[in-house]
């Protein structure tokens, strides 16, 4: 009952943060979303920041499953990385308003630390096995060093006013990873121009 009742005030929070913004939602819209009483809320969260960053973990480690178990079994390691990386930038664009919040508060330095909740570690876990299989030497900090490429990239497409296409960004990661650009879930049918860089002049 306690995991259940927990699931169903995360899912609620999704769906009204999606529709209203984080500041737009109220606990009591999360409890009536969820069929719960308001002080459940509390006694399973404490606070709507912890809330929200547990329901974003959540949806990631949903979404991320769900395009694993999309591939066929004997997906190489590459492909299979590259179908994560696609799950989690794609993320940004389905999810925009409750990945805009989830990364605010986070690099909020007055709101706390980073949640590491069992949804975050169950995403973490998940992504390590991943890196393992690609042939990272130490899968803890590639997944710190991915956890953070992911995270800018995120950032880039939702930048208001200034976002990046996917495919740039999309391109950046993969070539850092050595995978090839039909892999996953391709924005576009073929990777963008790699910018020329000027070089700068001897005198």
């Amino acid at each position: 009952m306690r995991r259940r009742s927990r699931r169903r005030l995360m899912r609620a929070t999704v769906e009204l943060v999606d529709q209203h913004g984080y500041g737009g939602t109220t606990l009591g819209d999360i409890a009536e979303r969820a069929g719960l009483a308001r002080g459940l809320v509390s006694y399973y969260f404490d606070g709507k920041r912890l809330l929200m960053q547990s329901a974003t973990h959540r949806l990631m480690h949903l979404e991320l499953s769900a395009a694993l178990e999309s591939l066929p079994p004997d997906a190489s390691p590459q492909a299979r990385l590259a179908r994560a990386i696609d799950a989690v930038l794609h993320l940004a664009l389905d999810h925009p308003r409750v990945m805009r919040s989830h990364l605010a508060l986070i690099l909020d330095p007055d709101a706390g630390a980073f949640v590491q909740d069992p949804e975050q570690q169950q995403l973490g876990a998940i992504l390590r096995e991943l890196l393992r299989d690609w042939g990272a030497v130490d899968p803890v900090a590639e997944h710190a060093v991915l956890r953070s490429a992911l995270m800018g990239g995120c950032i880039g497409v939702l930048l208001p006013g200034a976002a990046t296409p996917l495919a740039p960004i999309r391109a950046d990661l993969f070539a850092r990873y050595g995978l090839a650009w039909e892999l996953g879930v391709p924005p576009q049918p073929q990777p963008p121009e790699a910018p020329h860089r000027r070089r700068r002049s001897v005198h």
